[in-house]
């Protein structure tokens, strides 16, 4: 309806999503089985991956890598300021130490230089988040990880499918987290993927279902055997089969739905560009996957941010706000002691940032609605 609601990013779902859901149920199979296997080959084959391994969320994803990689008590991790709460949670999960650094003006990524001054003796891991789909700068990135010799795990929860310098994010060896919940641009409901070198993704596997070395598919699938050994304390973290069954028909619809993001982005961009704001960028070697369009209202817009947050709202115009920066939530600012002017770049943005609706089934009515709503909405007070 022309005035009706407008959500922030619903999932882009049809009768193939449904069929598939549909022959997984009929196949009396729904946990971790043959959906969830061909889903990650879907993925693997679709990024060049080496290999890749489906969890039940990127969540999981990180932390099943962190624990794979040794990475425990007495370590540091480098990561950012402005990410969600998840990236730094799961560093302490493992027992691990968040290293915060700010991030880059125009992307929003880690800022190599501030990440190069973070590394200590105690330094670990690097973990880049490609935020809002854009790729960090893997080589300046990578070139401290080899000087200090240093894990790089890529947080990529936005960034499916995002490409630096013509390369899939998700294609190397190094381990790269995935998500799949309902925001993002391929969903399963809830769900994510571990992509990297067969050997690691083989332990990760181990891992992210209690240590058995065999899963319920290999025992009890016809011809497996019901003998198990547990060769760690693993997790709880596998993808059932009908959450992957839903991915298996996103992928399928991933270069259309992509197509649309592209389309309103640019539609976006052209419509915003004489308003107070500053507005996402993409960097000429990087291909971004626009999970998110977040703009940044300026100091000199005549509305702050929350005002044009309620404003929007008022017009039935979903939005959200990536992200409430780590160190002002309660835990970890009074855990460290981080104080606000810790991280400049990432305070100024946060003051401004809004995402705007953003997704492959958005409609050209309900695109000039958003950018219309915008418009007045930043307003005169």
């Amino acid at each position: 309806m022309r005035d009706g609601f407008l959500p922030f990013s619903p999932p882009c779902l049809d009768e193939d999503e449904i069929a598939e859901v549909s022959e997984s149920l009929r196949s009396g199979w729904i946990t971790t089985g043959p959906k969830c296997r061909a889903f990650e080959a879907a993925l693997a084959a679709r990024l060049g991956s080496p290999a890749a391994l489906a969890v039940n969320s990127c969540t999981a994803a990180l932390h099943t890598a962190l624990a794979v990689l040794g990475v425990g008590p007495g370590d540091e991790v480098i990561t950012s300021a402005l990410t969600f709460c998840s990236t730094v949670s799961v560093i302490e999960h493992v027992g691990a130490t968040p290293v915060l650094v700010d991030v880059e003006p125009d992307t929003l990524n880690l800022d190599p230089a501030a990440v190069a001054a973070a590394v200590s003796e105690r330094t670990r891991v690097l973990l880049p988040v490609h935020y809002g789909g854009h790729p960090c700068d893997m080589d300046a990135l990578w070139a401290v990880a080899r000087k200090h010799d240093l894990a790089v795990l890529e947080d990529a929860a936005h960034a499916l499918p995002a490409r630096y310098r013509g390369r899939w994010i998700g294609q190397g060896d190094n381990p790269v987290a995935f998500s799949f919940y309902a925001t993002k641009n391929v969903t399963t409901g809830e769900g994510g993927m571990l992509t990297g070198a067969p050997e690691f993704i083989d332990e990760a596997r181990i891992a992210s279902l209690h240590g058995m070395s065999r899963d319920a598919w290999r025992r009890h699938a016809k011809g497996g055997s019901w003998y198990y050994e547990v060769v760690m304390p693993g997790f709880k973290y596998n993808l059932p089969d009908v959450l992957a069954a839903i991915g298996l028909a996103q992928l399928r619809k991933l270069d259309r739905m992509q197509a649309r993001r592209r389309e309103v982005v640019a539609a976006y961009t052209a419509a915003l560009a004489d308003l107070p704001l500053r507005l996402p960028v993409q960097r000429p070697e990087c291909e971004s996957a626009w999970h998110l369009y977040s703009v940044r209202l300026l100091p000199e817009a005549p509305v702050g941010r929350d005002e044009f947050v309620q404003r929007l709202a008022a017009a039935n115009i979903g939005t959200s706000v990536h992200f409430i920066p780590i160190h002002y939530h309660p835990y970890y600012r009074e855990k460290y002691g981080w104080q606000p002017g810790a991280f400049p770049v990432t305070e100024e943005a946060y003051r401004g940032l809004v995402s705007l609706p953003l997704h492959g089934g958005l409609a050209t009515e309900g695109l000039e609605r958003i950018v219309e709503a915008a418009v007045q909405a930043i307003g005169a007070k």
